[in-house]
């Protein structure tokens, strides 16, 4: 592992479907961002696509491998944020469109072989007269989601998100309940911008949780920008995961404060330094 830390290290980047990069990720074409990523160190990526289909997926890989790093995590944000469609829409076409359209969702599961994917299509807002339908429409679609990717031997990861973005799952109590209603396995995405967002505590949160965590999301407190050496809390946080037996890998998901590259750097030196914690 690099930066001394014994979990892989991942950068979120945007698939070259998407329709502009995401704005908490590397802002350059996939190709580009891994080999500038693996020339600072980084393990891997977590890679935030639209189209997932069969092709989509091996050239993916190929761009990935090809620069030296791995793809560690598959995140379906883009399709809720880029195309605007949910699985609890009230609309049944765009429920349909954002579960089951060609090269989009049902093929992505071999997209996710082997990894862990977490889907976007799962946000969304609830209207007056309508959460208990929604709700059930979401906990319907991830139970599929979650038996098709064990199917394909992967695991299916819920990220509790603030409400700021969705109506659904705002602490990591809420998406295990979820979890346990489940007969496939899958994990937690832990987000230190959610659960602040949220007041939950994040040591005590890792700390309870590290053991069903298959991703934590990296952030600085309340700027969501790169990481700054000396953060107090990535000594703690990094104790709580080695000490809950974390298995998973860790993501720097932020803004990029006009220069991917700078930013990259910045968070992957806070993270070197907090590291030295652990040795």
């Amino acid at each position: 592992m690099t930066a001394g830390l014994p979990w892989p290290l991942a950068y979120t980047v945007s698939g070259d479907d998407c329709t502009a990069p995401m704005p908490l990720g590397f802002t350059a074409p996939l190709a580009e961002a891994v080999r500038r990523l693996a020339e600072l160190g980084y393990d891997g990526v977590e890679v935030q696509v639209r189209e997932s289909g069969a092709q989509d997926a091996e050239a993916l890989a190929r761009t990935v491998e090809a620069g030296g790093l791995q793809v560690l995590g598959i995140g379906t944000g883009p399709v809720a944020a880029q195309d605007r469609l949910t699985l609890t829409d009230p609309s049944p076409d765009v429920r349909r469109h954002s579960f089951v359209p060609p090269d989009r969702r049902r093929p992505s599961r071999r997209l996710c072989l082997g990894l862990s994917g977490h889907p976007g299509p799962t946000r969304g807002t609830f209207l007056p007269g309508l959460e208990d339908t929604q709700r059930l429409w979401a906990e319907r679609a991830v139970r599929q989601l979650a038996e098709e990717a064990a199917g394909r031997g992967s695991r299916l990861l819920l990220e509790p998100q603030s409400r700021a973005n969705t109506s659904l799952w705002h602490t990591p109590a809420e998406a295990l309940a979820v979890i346990g209603s489940l007969d496939a396995p899958a994990g937690l995405v832990l987000d230190t911008h959610h659960l602040d967002a949220e007041g939950v505590e994040v040591v005590g949160t890792v700390t309870d949780h590290a053991g069903v965590t298959g991703c934590v999301q990296l952030a600085a407190a309340s700027t969501r920008g790169p990481l700054t050496v000396g953060d107090p809390r990535l000594p703690a946080l990094f104790t709580a995961l080695r000490d809950g037996g974390f298995a998973g890998w860790l993501t720097l998901e932020h803004t990029q404060d006009g220069d991917s590259t700078k930013a990259a750097a910045r968070s992957w030196t806070a993270l070197t330094d907090a590291a030295t914690t652990l040795s």
